[in-house]
């Protein structure tokens, strides 16, 4: 095991473009990090150069106590599974595993060994025999695992490994991924533009947007204090609501107020410097409830479609131009088309500069 770290790491194609932009940060020794952004936000290239398959333009990248940026791919003492499975389709799963030993010079002893404990770990024993072609896609990625595995790295890089499964295969996979890294303790660096994935495999997550550092915290301090409107609006299932107005100090408390748009923000305490400024407010779709009968903060919305997904509902609502969604528990609402007044609760408010996105320090 090792840990991997990062200063100041840059990409620049020979066209100029800037694929990576000073990357810095550490993966601590036995860590999962993950890498999430959108399509195009340098993930994969940052592991890449982690791998050795891309070379670095700038910066310095250790592995260990080791400066490997000139060090070949060979020898930095890891193992990479990519997206697609690159199995041998001629050879059988226990050739498949052992395929990487052999061409290190290992002998059989050391290789039937090591072939036994991964097959034993990601449950192949009964499939050593199997040809790919014979296998389902999750037991192929995790023959792709496995062959990972075998090799004994200081460092695990998985790039979008789950991308061809289907949704039940990809749960799965991704629950063995984390008990595999439980049982192991490996340092590993994974990869991926599925925030669930993101949000359950990470023990640390780094989020990227055009090659730049957004935010590095754990799931769920980035998902309570995201740094900014990118990252509040990337991490969460539905997305955040931003609500983009003046602030003002009405009758019902503070509201923002943007012509038809006028929402109240419950009993929430704002900095008094923040009256009369416009500013861009987050709510989660779990912080926007059907109101109180009586209840002063309320706001009517119209109700533009119900998504009921077992055990919550989905309500897409307008309130002027703006379009909001709530998730609730199930319950009985109005029709489509009809009208709801809504209540936000404060303390899942969220402040932002309007201009620069850039999360302001706000606490109930």
């Amino acid at each position: 095991m090792a840990k991997v770290q990062l200063q100041g790491v840059r990409k620049v194609y020979d066209n100029g473009q800037v694929a990576v932009q000073g990357a810095t940060f550490e993966v601590a020794d036995g860590e999962l990090m993950v890498l999430v952004g959108p399509s195009g936000c340098g993930k994969s290239t940052l592991l890449r150069m982690v791998a050795g398959l891309e070379e670095i333009s700038g910066g310095t990248l250790s592995i260990g106590d080791r400066v490997v940026n000139d060090v070949a791919p060979k020898d930095r003492d890891i193992a990479m599974v990519f997206q697609s499975y690159a199995l041998y389709p001629h050879m059988t799963v226990a050739e498949n595993l052992a395929f990487g030993l052999k061409l290190r010079g290992h002998d059989k002893a050391t290789i039937a060994k090591r072939v036994n404990d991964a097959a034993q770990t990601l449950g192949l024993t009964e499939m050593l025999d199997k040809l790919p072609k014979a296998m389902s896609g999750g037991q192929r990625q995790r023959v792709a695992l496995g062959r990972a595995l075998v090799r004994e790295p200081a460092v695990f890089l998985l790039d979008e490994p789950l991308s061809n499964l289907d949704a039940k295969l990809r749960h799965s996979v991704r629950t063995e991924i984390a008990q595999l890294h439980r049982k192991l303790g490996t340092t590993m660096i994974y990869v991926t533009h599925d925030q669930v994935e993101a949000m359950t495999l990470g023990q640390r997550i780094v989020v990227l947007k055009d090659g730049v550092i957004q935010q590095i915290d754990t799931p769920m301090a980035l998902y309570d204090r995201p740094a900014n409107l990118f990252v509040a609006g990337f991490l969460g299932s539905p997305a955040m609501n931003v609500l983009r107005g003046r602030l003002e100090q009405g009758v019902e408390g503070v509201v923002v107020q943007d012509g038809a748009l006028r929402a109240p923000l419950g009993n929430a305490t704002i900095d008094p410097a923040w009256i009369g400024r416009t500013l861009a407010v987050g709510v989660r779709p779990e912080h926007l409830q059907p109101a109180a009968a009586g209840d002063a903060t309320a706001f009517e919305a119209v109700i533009d479609g119900i998504e009921p997904v077992g055990n919550e509902i989905f309500v897409n609502m307008t309130h002027g131009s703006q379009a909001l969604v709530m998730r609730v528990a199930p319950q009985a609402l109005p029709a489509v088309g009809g009208t709801i007044r809504v209540a936000i609760q404060p303390q899942g408010l969220h402040f932002f500069d309007a201009d620069s996105g850039e999360r302001l320090n706000y606490d109930v």
